[in-house]
């Protein structure tokens, strides 16, 4: 049986990469980090908030900027936090008290993760929220990704937001925030991410220790950091080549290698 967090595959996170809470900063959403900031510093903050856009354009990345900013009392600007506080370190170890993860499970008898939150990760989270109201000051929960809540954790989870506990903060990361119950879309505030331009993508795989073509990446994968992950851990750049190549025999083309 698997007892150690770091035995357990994250569902949260790219194969080959960092999980998003240890990112070092977010990159090319300037426009959303102001938004969350203007409402948070104008004593407007919306108790639940959904991240939208593409895969792989940093919702997750920035969930767990909100919430380390919210958490260690900051106001910076752009999120960032002294890496080195005590509740960074806290939210870099999973250990921070007031913050609570939602996401797919580790299932013991099977020995994988379930394909789906189920109901009983939203009522962890409702004991989360009740169990700390006493202590006093922001909570804060991200769910990565709303999109996979089975129905009736979607059920629980609306209750949740129609009646939501004093000081909490929910942050919602979603895919295909179409998918989602509309009940669930209207009483969310939406931060929508955008595909990150090659620049911007070349700063976060160096950040990586990914030395690839960045721009080729960025090309390929649509402005999408996980896609262009996944594309230099499986040799994409290489084989979109040997595709360029094929195509430039036409009209003699290679049938054998195509």
């Amino acid at each position: 049986m698997k007892t150690e967090i770091d035995e357990i595959p994250e569902p949260d996170r790219v194969p080959g990469a960092s999980h998003p809470r240890h990112a070092p900063r977010v990159i090319g959403q300037d426009a959303a980090i102001a938004s969350f900031v203007q409402a948070a510093r104008g004593d407007r903050l919306h108790h639940a908030w959904l991240l939208t856009g593409p895969r792989g354009v940093g919702k997750a990345t920035l969930a767990w900027a909100i919430a380390r900013w919210m958490l260690a009392g900051a106001d910076s600007p752009d999120l960032s936090v002294d890496p080195d506080s005590p509740a960074a370190r806290r939210v870099a170890a999973l250990s921070e008290p007031r913050l609570q993860l939602v996401r797919r499970p580790w299932d013991d008898k099977a020995s994988r993760l379930r394909a789906e939150i189920t109901v009983e990760e939203i009522r962890r989270l409702l004991s989360f929220f009740h169990l700390s109201a006493s202590d006093g000051g922001r909570r804060v929960a991200i769910i990565d990704a709303a999109d996979e809540m089975n129905t009736s954790a979607a059920n629980a989870l609306l209750k949740v937001l129609e009646e939501p506990p004093a000081d909490a903060l929910i942050l919602m990361i979603a895919h295909q925030p179409a998918g989602l119950l509309p009940t669930i879309r209207s009483r969310c505030r939406t931060l929508r991410l955008s595909p990150l331009r090659p620049a911007q993508m070349g700063g976060i795989l160096s950040d990586m220790g990914i030395d690839e073509d960045a721009e080729a990446l960025a090309a390929l994968s649509d402005g999408s950091v996980g896609e262009a992950l996944r594309l230099a851990g499986q040799g994409g750049l290489d084989r979109y080549q040997e595709l360029v190549d094929l195509f430039s025999t036409l009209p003699r083309m290679d049938r054998l290698a195509a």
